[in-house]
C-alpha cells in the first residue's frame, strides 16, 4: 500500500479533518464524544492530530490545559486539490472520462447530466 504524503491524508487523517472542518477547535477528549463505539483510544487520536500538525494540516491552541486543535487548510482547497488528483490517478486527468465513467456505471441520472449541461453552459455566457 502507498504511503501518504506530505500532501496527501490517510484516511483516518481525512476523518479527523472533517470533524475538524465540521465542528471547529477541539479538544482530543470532545472529539472522542463524537466518535460511536467502540471509539479509538485516546493517545491513537492524539498521534493522528499530530501527523496533521506535522504535514501542516492543522494547529493547536491550548486552553485549560487542553490543546484545541484546528484546521488550517480550508476544506474548497483540500478538496479541489484531492479531487485533482483522483481524477489524474484513476482516469488519466481527464474529467470527461470520470463523468463518462459516472454514466456508465448508472451513478448520474440523466437529468443530472442535464442540471451539469446547464451550468456549463451559464458559466459560458
Amino acid at each position: 500500500m502507498k504511503k501518504a504524503t506530505k500532501d496527501q491524508l490517510t484516511p483516518k487523517e481525512e476523518e479527523l479533518m472533517q470533524f475538524l472542518w465540521t465542528y471547529g477547535p477541539i479538544s482530543i477528549s470532545k472529539l472522542l464524544d463524537l466518535y460511536p463505539d467502540p471509539r479509538p483510544h485516546f493517545n491513537t487520536l492524539s498521534t493522528v492530530m499530530r501527523r496533521l500538525e506535522a504535514k501542516g494540516f492543522v494547529d493547536h491552541n491550548e486552553a485549560g490545559g487542553s490543546f484545541h486543535y484546528y484546521a488550517t487548510v480550508p476544506k474548497e482547497n483540500f478538496r479541489d486539490k484531492s479531487f485533482g488528483h483522483f481524477i489524474k490517478n484513476y482516469f488519466g486527468g481527464s474529467y470527461f472520462g470520470a463523468v463518462s465513467a459516472l454514466v456508465e456505471e448508472e451513478k448520474i441520472s440523466a437529468e443530472e447530466l442535464k442540471e451539469l449541461l446547464r451550468l456549463v453552459e451559464r458559466k459560458g455566457k
